[in-house]
């Protein structure tokens, strides 16, 4: 199974790559499918034919779909929205802005990731390419598993214990009703086993990468290099930096002065995403819609050699953890992070990363559990955290 996920600023042209990607996959045999993350699908606007809920052959090997999160929600969420439905009801809310209080914020991404697990693990096709939301949505539903998860680890089991206990009283003072049954905790902890499956799909350089698409301008690119950092940071590999809409040079005044400014940006996208492959994709004097268009992409952005694998696995070193003497070395790569975003302090269990605006909250293994921080640098490139065993070689059996 390969995944790849395809994001970028609103605009630039993420459905038309992904879409080029997944017609290329497919042309050389590989069944594919391809399905959207975005709430505003335009897939059968690239692909040039009408798509719904359930996946649909449009070219020989492959399948594509726009995802119905509406339905999803009121199959996955109903329990949990009935329950929260009925208590605001009863507190003088009118049932129907009870209803729209319980739509959770985001729902609609966790369960855009949990349909992308879902249809992974059926087996049916042999690559998922995706067209997810714009950037700041990607990045939050990126980070949605490994936050909900620490919450229902480290907040949830306090809070159900305390329902438990609440609940024989609630019962005798009449108002057993408004403590959250056990069905309501237990699909919780579901949600969050499917979450984690997520994070491990998703996470896993081998299965998945996270394709960047720009246009060459400074505002576009700036927003770029930010995604790039927050994605490493997240835990997710990058295999690709997309530059799309690239002007040729031309005669007229008008032209040159597009193409000189996209030449600069250029430049200095491929020098601050060094190690990273940057293609090129020109201004097309048309938009790409329909089958023939988009393969006309996919030869600009992969070569004109049928054989060409638009989607090889690489491998990622974005975090690990070394032994250097009685000493522990975790490290983390945050490219294009600047030295003063970022920070890094143990709570407890965990190590809290904050790189500007984007936080994570590692649990640390086993063995660095019983250490303690005896220092951490952060050389531009990767961040480096250094724990000493309080028992010398006490963690090497480990």
């Amino acid at each position: 199974m390969r995944i790849v996920l395809f994001t970028g600023k609103g605009g630039v042209g993420k459905t038309t790559t992904a879409s080029a990607t997944a017609l290329r996959l497919a042309d050389r045999g590989v069944k594919t499918l391809l399905l959207s993350t975005d709430t505003a699908h335009s897939l059968a606007d690239a692909l040039g034919v009408p798509l719904s809920g359930e996946p649909r052959e449009v070219a020989p090997a492959l399948w594509a779909v726009q995802l119905d999160t509406q339905r999803r929600f009121e199959a996955a969420w109903r329990d949990v929205q009935d329950f929260l439905t009925e208590l605001l009801s009863r507190g003088g809310v009118d049932p129907i802005t009870a209803d729209e209080l319980t739509v959770l914020p985001g729902v609609e991404e966790v369960l855009a990731l949990l349909a992308v697990r879902e249809l992974a693990l059926t087996g049916d096709w042999d690559a998922l390419v995706v067209d997810c939301a714009p950037t700041a949505e990607t990045l939050r539903l990126l980070a949605l598993p490994e936050a909900l998860a620490w919450y229902l680890q480290k907040v949830f089991p306090a809070q159900r214990r305390l329902a438990r206990g609440m609940r024989p009283i609630a019962t005798v003072l009449g108002r057993g009703d408004a403590i959250p049954p056990d069905s309501l905790f237990d699909a919780l902890l579901r949600l969050n086993e499917d979450l984690a499956g997520v994070q491990q799909l998703l996470g896993d350089p081998q299965v998945t990468s996270v394709r960047l698409v720009l246009t060459p301008e400074a505002v576009v690119a700036a927003e770029a290099r930010r995604t790039f950092t927050a994605l490493a940071l997240y835990g997710y590999n990058v295999d690709l930096v997309v530059a799309n809409r690239v002007f040729p040079a031309g005669d007229d005044e008008w032209r040159q002065g597009w193409a000189a400014a996209q030449q600069v940006q250029l430049a200095s996208i491929r020098e601050s995403f060094a190690g990273l492959p940057v293609r090129e994709l020109p201004y097309r004097a048309g938009e790409p819609v329909g089958a023939d268009a988009l393969r006309e992409v996919a030869a600009d952005l992969y070569g004109t050699l049928p054989g060409a694998d638009p989607a090889p696995v690489g491998a990622a070193d974005l975090m690990r953890v070394d032994a250097d003497g009685d000493s522990f070395v975790l490290s983390l790569a945050l490219p294009l992070a600047e030295r003063a975003a970022v920070d890094a302090v143990r709570a407890g269990d965990d190590l809290v990363v904050t790189v500007g605006g984007h936080r994570r909250v590692l649990s640390l293994p086993s063995r660095l559990r019983r250490c303690e921080v005896a220092g951490g640098d952060f050389d531009g490139a990767r961040l480096r955290v250094r724990f000493r065993s309080v028992v010398p070689g006490g963690d090497r059996d480990e």
